[in-house]
């Protein structure tokens, strides 16, 4: 029984004295959204300390395929299909493996399947692009992926490790799948939501016609707001109508008087005084 009783107290020693200590490489999770696609990147990031890392005396040298991080397999992942140097991608989820060159590094996409890096070095990649390098003046000190340059409908993947980078262009269809929410939603619609459509296809510039019915279903119902109004005035400046946009100025710039709305009363002054020339 003593014997029973000591082992237990030793195997629970044994579970609560777990060393933790700091990664030398620690995991990292970026999440992004580009229009209406979202993007997850999880990853582990090492750090240059004071090594060389590209090249014949580095760390990673050239033309050996990378696990592009450190530890597990690098995971991305889109929740939409999109673009990626021109070359069609499904949404899902995809493992980055990559081959460091002097003046350029393949990149290889693999259907993620788990996040031993090891399982799909024998694999055939779903996709693969070849990219320049890009030499930068600032040193990164820890390996990193990021979502950068970001529109309504595209983004840049970007790769970064002590003064390399390299840049994937990503592109999305995003106006295709927005429209169809407009569709779906402007079956029995808010001004808000009316709002939001003509918000959206004016800063796109697909369409100012729709874009103008849409506003004025908002800026002629019943106490419609300053910023709103202002909206309609850009969009018919736009159009080339400048003296309504120039009436409409006006109107936007009362209400944000009365709103107590600085930016609103200074936007509206200069553009009727850009409009009046």
């Amino acid at each position: 029984m003593f014997k029973i009783f000591l082992f237990s107290i030793i195997t629970v020693a044994t579970v609560n004295a777990q060393l933790k200590v700091p990664a030398l490489s620690p995991s990292s999770k970026t999440t992004q959204t580009v229009g209406l696609t979202e993007i997850e990147i999880e990853y582990s990031r090492p750090s240059k300390r004071n090594r060389i890392i590209f090249g014949e005396n580095g760390i990673i040298p050239f033309g050996e395929l990378w696990r592009t991080g450190a530890n597990a397999a690098t995971k991305i992942s889109f929740s939409d299909d999109l673009t990626i140097s021109g070359i069609a991608l499904k949404k899902g989820s995809y493992t980055i493996l990559t081959k460091p060159n002097e003046s350029n590094w393949q990149v290889y996409l693999y259907t993620y399947k788990s996040g031993n890096w090891t399982n799909y070095v024998n694999q055939k990649p779903i996709v693969s692009f070849t990219t320049k390098t890009i030499e930068k003046k600032e040193v990164s000190e820890s390996f990193l992926i990021y979502i950068d340059t970001i529109t309504l409908d595209s983004a840049e993947l970007v790769f970064s490790w002590g003064t390399i980078k390299i840049i994937l262009p990503l592109k999305f269809n995003t106006h295709e799948k927005t429209m169809s929410n407009i569709e779906k939603v402007l079956s029995g619609p808010s001004n808000f939501d009316y709002f939001q459509a003509a918000l959206y296809l004016h800063e796109t510039q697909k369409d100012l016609n729709t874009a103008l019915s849409y506003i004025q279903k908002v800026t002629k119902a019943e106490n419609p707001l300053f910023f709103q109004v202002y909206r309609e005035s850009l969009i018919l400046a736009d159009m080339d109508r400048k003296p309504e946009a120039i009436e409409v100025a006006q109107k936007s710039l009362e209400l944000s008087k009365k709103a107590g709305n600085k930016d609103l009363i200074r936007l509206n002054e200069r553009n009727i005084k850009k409009w009046s020339k």
